[in-house]
């Protein structure tokens, strides 16, 4: 966009002014779809590096441009204040979220200010004009919700690689980032039992949680996290399935007497553990490292056959199935095990877990580290986790696994971006800025854009008018 805005001579008249701001940093993966930024501006400011590029195509640009970093939203209306807003002529959005769009389209819409909107998803692109008091504004019409898939298919009965790996981002969730963070709050926050706990819903999951990583489960050295890890594997590849088993077993009819598991329910087999599986063992060194990261432990250098050394001296549990255990066949019924207790059903059972607890007083520096997914760094094990734990559960389930790349590719939501949807989108928002430079009013002479260049389709609409 700026880079249309140097060859367009935009904002190098008398009283041109462009203003630009971006709280993200340069990445390398950022270089192969825009043409600003080169190897060497990696790790530096996004906004400076874009303006210093432009204001080199463009010398008429230079004193003429200002650079901010500050992100865009309700907690910085001190630094795009009032003033800020009504010195403004026109503004473009170049955003990536759905929320930062919508914050601007609200202030766009409050200071009266021409937007010129759009976006790209891979070979896809829109644009769209947005003009006061004429056209609807962008939080008018929504983009239908993201795919998601029922509860008890991820939980009990997947049938394709990507019902793993979202079972597999929600279990990276449910190790390294909930329960810190629960953890952390309950040593900091004041009376934390009573007030957030209580309103939250689920106290008796967070208690047992807070026991977990309290308690029963404190690590004190690095043996102890890859224990953990190994334990983890027997919970949900093992024992998870045996349970699931007797609740149905493979011979299992439903009531109008056709086989249970069939169709999309795939029987799974419950697996053993193998320390000399790649998979197997990538699920115990990625979890070790996470939970060692979580409790701040330091990793020692290992070799495959010191990891062994510790699994061959663990005991593990032999598994006996609970009749007790309720699982839920299909998302049109009911979920059989219901809410968790709350304090009004069960406060005696609850409260037993809070005095089994450390007081936050007898920790008064301990705190967890909670794992900031980051789906781009090779050697953090959050994308290594993620692997082994989807493919893991696709082999429970005889569905064929999914390598690192295409894991990543769906647990990282990554759409490709292309430089020349970018140039093309960027470009139909230029036509549309020369009409607001110009003056016109006439709603007519606007287009709102359609593009998807893999089909190909270009279509164009007129706004549509302020209701």
């Amino acid at each position: 966009m700026l880079k249309n805005y140097a060859m367009i001579g935009l904002g190098t008249g008398p009283k041109g002014h462009i203003t630009i701001t971006d709280n993200d940093s340069i990445e390398k993966s950022n270089l192969n779809r825009q043409f600003l930024f080169r190897p060497k501006d990696v790790g530096k400011q996004k906004s400076d590096c874009a303006a210093a590029a432009v204001q080199a195509m463009n010398p008429d640009l230079k004193g003429k441009i200002t650079t901010m970093t500050d992100r865009i939203g309700p907690d910085s209306e001190d630094v795009f204040n009032e003033t800020f807003w009504n010195e403004l002529d026109v503004v473009t959005n170049a955003l990536d979220n759905v929320e930062a769009r919508t914050y601007v389209d609200r202030r766009c819409v409050f200071f009266m200010k021409p937007l010129l909107e759009s976006g790209t998803l891979g070979t896809k692109g829109n644009t769209q004009v947005i003009l006061p008091r004429l056209t609807e504004s962008y939080s008018s019409s929504q983009d239908p919700p993201e795919q998601s898939f029922p509860m008890c298919t991820l939980r009990s009965f997947p049938n394709k690689i990507e019902h793993t790996i979202a079972w597999a981002r929600d279990l990276f969730q449910a190790y390294f980032v909930g329960p810190p963070e629960a953890v952390n709050l309950y040593l900091s926050q004041p009376d934390y039992i009573n007030t957030t706990l209580r309103q939250q819903g689920n106290e008796k999951m967070i208690l047992d949680s807070l026991k977990e990583f309290l308690v029963t489960d404190k690590p004190t050295d690095f043996s102890d996290c890859i224990a953990w890890a190994r334990m983890q594997f027997e919970k949900q590849y093992h024992n998870a399935i045996e349970q699931l088993l007797y609740n149905f077993p493979k011979d299992t009819k439903t009531s109008s007497g056709a086989d249970f598991w069939s169709g999309p329910k795939r029987a799974p087999t419950a697996l053993l553990f193998d320390p000399s599986d790649e998979t197997h063992m990538g699920f115990v060194v990625a979890g070790a490292h996470l939970h060692a990261y979580n409790y701040n432990i330091q990793v020692p250098m290992l070799k495959h056959e010191e990891y062994v050394k510790v699994l061959n001296s663990m005991m593990i549990p032999e598994f006996r199935p609970d009749a007790n255990v309720k699982i839920q066949a299909d998302e049109k019924e009911p979920d059989p095990n219901g809410p968790p207790p709350s304090f009004a059903d069960d406060a005696e059972e609850l409260n037993k877990i809070i005095t089994e607890l450390p007081t936050p007083k007898s920790l008064p520096t301990f705190r967890l580290n909670v794992v900031e997914f980051e789906k781009d760094d090779d050697t953090n094990h959050h994308i290594d986790f993620i692997t082994a734990a989807s493919n893991l559960r696709a082999m429970n389930y005889n569905i064929p696994v999914a390598d690192r790349h295409k894991t990543k590719f769906i647990a990282g939501k990554i759409i490709p971006a292309i430089a020349t949807t970018t140039a093309l989108v960027t470009g139909l928002v230029i036509l549309e800025m020369y009409k607001i430079v110009d003056g016109k009013t006439d709603l007519e002479q606007y287009k709102n854009g359609f593009i998807n260049l893999a089909l190909p389709f270009f279509g164009f609409s007129e706004p549509i008018c302020e209701s």
